[in-house]
């Protein structure tokens, strides 16, 4: 079964998003690109992403979606227009009826550079040698597609037993590995 899975990376100003399509164990890239807001009011802004993120839903005919969970940030302001942004694509995901999965971003930067603390640089380097790109698609369609890979890494369902867990540079000097759950 071919799943095609939709990254987003979204934002008040402009959001990331990107396709990847995975058969067994081949991921491969499909499309990706940066949806620009503008400086307007923010009902339009929003209205904007939403009619971007629909058409890209139309085009690409994901099978799952994957947004970043909201993390804390500096600025209320920023945080509260970020939700608001989240609230859209996640609207956008439920109106074209395709089933979406939330992930940290601590979980995504550790799934793709293998630890959590990873830099936007790390992270886009990563997603262009991972989905083998010739060109740079830009930080935010970068970011969104590192969510989709995070996306097609992890294991769900009944047989997931296995699961990324941080380590201390103590075990064998691996900042993560795969633990499996003891029952």
């Amino acid at each position: 079964m071919t799943r095609r899975i939709l990254g987003i990376d979204p934002g008040s100003l402009k959001t990331g998003w990107g396709v990847v399509e995975v058969e067994g164990s081949k991921i491969r890239y499909v499309d990706s690109g940066i949806l620009r807001l503008g400086q307007g009011l923010m009902a339009e802004r929003l209205m904007h992403l939403h009619e971007g993120l629909s058409q890209v839903f139309q085009t690409h005919q994901p099978t799952e979606c994957a947004i970043e969970e909201v993390f804390l940030a500096k600025n209320f302001q920023s945080a509260l227009k970020l939700g608001q942004a989240r609230g859209v694509a996640m609207l956008a995901s439920g109106l074209a009826n395709i089933p979406l999965k939330e992930y940290a971003a601590k979980t995504v930067k550790q799934a793709i550079c293998g630890q959590g603390q990873a830099t936007k640089s790390q992270m886009q380097n990563m997603v262009i040698r991972i989905l083998s790109l010739t060109e740079n698609p830009g930080e935010d369609a970068a970011d969104a597609l590192g969510i989709a890979l995070c996306c097609a890494y992890v294991k769900e369902g009944a047989g997931a037993e296995a699961r990324f867990r941080m380590s201390s540079r103590a075990r064998g000097g691996r900042r993560w590995r795969l633990q499996e759950d003891v029952k």
